[in-house]
């Protein structure tokens, strides 16, 4: 082992039993929250960037951290358009050398840069969630991506959706999400690096480095905007 990192410390000895009760909510009654102006601009940059490639294909690397899954992605998909966000300037500012012609990083607010994209009609083809923050305590669900009040627009956006993450249980929920959203079965499954496969983002090879087992789903979901809801939240929440 080069390196070493801790494992996920949780409360939770299974999927949360709030989950279902709480997917069921999201999609049901409309996200409300305001658009941030300063990612409603890095939208705009990114629409303006996407009309000098109008055929070509739209990746989608979500919490993109440093930047360097992008870079990797563009490389490995060189006639497709990648799109790193991330709501760090501090980590998009990292310098990693020139980003390839096929790469944008923008900071912006996932939330609201979801819900801008599939008003406008995005269509990715692919669309990575590469080891999001596990908010491992119980209480965290609601800040889990599929905990979240976006989660039905996650899925809404359609194309080939890939969630990694060190932590079965929050791929697990992730699934189960899926599952009781669009009705299909998601398998979880295990993710080695190596053997040809090099590390996506740093945490992903830090983990592996440590000896963590990695995790991974992977689903083909259609463009449905017809999955989000139109009635209002009756509360705050």
């Amino acid at each position: 082992m080069t390196d070493s990192s801790r494992s996920i410390v949780t409360n939770q000895v299974g999927p949360h039993r709030d989950l279902a009760r709480r997917i069921g909510r999201a999609t049901a009654f409309a996200l409300r929250k305001p658009v941030a102006e300063h990612t409603r601009e890095a939208f705009d940059r990114a629409r303006y960037w996407r009309k000098a490639r109008p055929a070509v294909p739209l990746i989608l690397d979500a919490g993109c951290g440093v930047g360097l899954s992008t870079r990797r992605l563009a490389e490995h998909y060189p006639e497709q358009s990648i799109i790193g966000i991330d709501r760090s300037a501090d980590r998009l500012s990292r310098d990693h050398g020139a980003l390839p012609d096929n790469a944008l990083l923008v900071r912006a607010d996932l939330v609201d840069f979801w819900r801008l994209a599939l008003a406008d009609g995005w269509q990715p083809a692919r669309h990575y969630l590469l080891y999001p923050n596990p908010y491992p305590k119980a209480a965290h669900l609601k800040v889990r991506w599929h905990g979240h009040p976006v989660f039905p627009a996650i899925l809404a956006l359609g194309g080939r959706l890939e969630v990694r993450s060190n932590w079965r249980l929050y791929v697990e929920e992730f699934a189960l999400g899926v599952s009781q959203v669009t009705g299909r079965r998601v398998e979880v499954q295990a993710h080695a690096v190596g053997a040809g496969e090099t590390a996506l983002t740093p945490f992903e090879q830090k983990y592996h480095d440590s000896g963590q087992p990695l995790w991974r789903l992977v689903v083909a979901l259609p463009h449905t905007p017809e999955l989000m809801p139109t009635q209002a939240y009756p509360t705050e929440i």
